[in-house]
């Protein structure tokens, strides 16, 4: 039996790493698809385009393109066996220039992992904050102010100790968990963490719904305007929503899907975590929109005239003035930055698991060796960027050109590279078809090859556009050019020149598992199939 047949490694005696059935890889890949994105993205992004009638385009672009991507990575990830640039490499022939896409979705990673853990961080500050009530009767001030004592735009080395302590504290988890491995490590995170952050979350929305004035969030969010559907932003901005949501084309997925044994079901569970992460942010826009409408109650105006209905704002301004003011205000508060404690952190992992996954195959480094390099450089980068004065500037700059411009670059260029320039569309579905229950049709190639890379392409232009014309946020042209492209030069730059480090060992020697085609010797065929199933 041939190391490729029965899922190891091409080092013999280091069996591949593999999730220890359906129900974990299922777990961990909802956990990674819920984040901070569903609890503070999802509900001020439909309510601002179409309130209820955005549904629509969101379920279209959820399975025109959101459920194919997805399934793009996992048939690229199960059937070539690593990382994002094993995976490429291997799916390239060995060619360099594919394995540059998968460090081009590695860099991607890394960098927001540097500024994800700081958003955790403040959750986790703010957890400890619902118990008193501490920013009192003013949470802008006290965010702004008292605990991220934000500066003008540059770079400083002043620490806020009240930052600093929860990141360092966040970063000694993320190493251990990385460290301790797949299945004993992000597996075991997500069983206990997803059904907790559920839990916690559906107790808040219940809570929410019985608030005064929930009803008019409610309606708020919910009352369909179906002029919308004209617009063609309202449609962009679904498939946007989509998209970054469902942790698609930055090498979570590849990576995931690479740790499940041969004979593994991708299509059926595919679905499960698409749907369970779409389920997860109408409940968030549920509870995040009854609760807004307590907010207006209480201040005596409309909903859409309150402030902070996405993002940063939403979560650390908005989210405490309501638990400042509403009947048991602490326990809501422990119960909202617990949740976002818990979601952001197992997306984080997988963030992290796509780097540290990488580096330990291309380096031949060992699991808890690659684990602790890639968590202490990326920690101390980390607190250096985004534990000081003006870590909240650079954070929010350096997301808006990873996601806007790095993410969306790196699905056009894969869907472009592997369905037209590769041709691997037919062999990609094939292999779906020959493990999964639910097949996928000739549609799939097209909607990945097509649809996708037309609307991500339009996407990637306007955004592109708009920020070069526009700028951002009103900062100085040249902090942008620094934090804002300068990342994305970094992402690129390190996508040319890792891939000219030599492997070890080389990924190159492997077959993909079942043959393709499939018309070959009636026997080997047999043989294959069989021994693919033993593993």
């Amino acid at each position: 039996m041939t190391d490729v047949q029965n899922g190891k490694s091409a080092t013999p005696d280091k069996p591949r790493e593999l999730w220890t059935g359906q129900v974990g890889f299922i777990l961990a890949a909802i956990g990674s698809a819920v984040g901070l994105g569903n609890i503070w993205r999802f509900p001020g992004v439909a309510y601002e385009n179409g309130g209820g009638a955005f549904l629509i385009p969101y379920l279209v672009a959820l399975i025109t393109a959101g459920i194919p991507i997805l399934f793009l990575d996992y048939a690229v990830g199960h059937r070539f066996r690593g990382s994002a640039p094993t995976a490429f490499r291997r799916i390239g022939g060995g060619k360099r220039w594919m394995e540059s896409l998968g460090w081009f979705q590695v860099m991607i990673a890394f960098v927001i992992g540097l500024y994800y853990t700081a958003v955790i961080a403040w959750a986790l500050s703010y957890f400890v904050f619902s118990f008193d009530l501490r920013w009192g009767d003013d949470p802008a001030g006290f965010l702004t102010g008292e605990y991220l004592q934000v500066g003008d735009p540059g770079f400083s080395l002043q620490f806020v100790p009240g930052v600093l302590i929860p990141l360092v504290i966040v970063w000694l988890a993320v190493i251990v968990v990385l460290a301790l491995g797949v299945a004993k490590g992000l597996q075991r995170v997500n069983v206990v963490f997803l059904p907790l952050l559920v839990v916690a979350f559906t107790i808040l929305v219940i809570r929410a719904l019985f608030l005064d004035g929930a009803a008019e969030g409610l309606n708020a969010l919910f009352t369909p305007d179906w002029a919308a559907l004209g617009n063609p932003s309202v449609w962009i901005a679904a498939y946007s929503q989509i998209f970054f949501s469902l942790s698609i084309a930055f090498g979570i997925m590849v990576t995931y899907a690479s740790y499940r044994r041969r004979r593994s079901n991708l299509t059926a569970p595919g679905l499960v975590v698409a749907f369970a992460n779409s389920s997860f942010e109408i409940l968030a826009g549920i509870g995040v929109f009854a609760t807004l409408g307590f907010l207006a109650f209480q201040q005596g105006i409309e909903v859409g005239e309150l402030d902070g209905l996405t993002g940063v704002g939403l979560s650390f301004i908005t989210f405490p003035a309501i638990v400042s003011q509403m009947p048991g205000g602490p326990i809501f508060g422990v119960l909202f930055f617990g949740s976002l404690v818990m979601a952001g952190f197992t997306s984080l992992i997988s963030v992290l698991q796509v780097v540290s996954a990488a580096v330990q195959e291309k380096f031949g480094m060992s699991r808890r060796s690659a684990a602790v390099g890639v968590g202490v450089v990326s920690a101390i980068l980390s607190v250096l960027l985004f534990a000081t004065t003006t870590g909240l500037l650079a954070l929010d700059v350096a997301d808006q050109w990873a996601n806007n411009i790095g993410i969306v670059a790196s699905a056009v260029l894969s869907t472009v590279l592997v369905i037209w320039v590769l041709r691997k569309g037919p062999e990609l579905r094939y292999h779906l078809n020959a493990v999964s229950t639910f097949r996928v049709g000739r549609i799939w190639v097209l909607l990945v090859g097509v649809l996708a890379p037309v609307v991500l392409g339009y996407m990637l232009i306007q955004r592109i556009i708009t920020l070069i014309v526009e700028g951002y946020e009103g900062l100085p042209p040249w902090y942008l050019g620094v934090v804002g492209w300068g990342t994305i030069a970094f992402i690129v730059v390190a996508a040319i020149v890792l891939p000219l480090f030599r492997w070890r060992p080389s990924p190159d020697d492997f077959t993909a598992w079942p043959p393709y085609p499939p018309a070959g010797s009636t026997a080997a065929s047999s043989s294959s199939t069989r021994e693919g199933a033993s593993s």
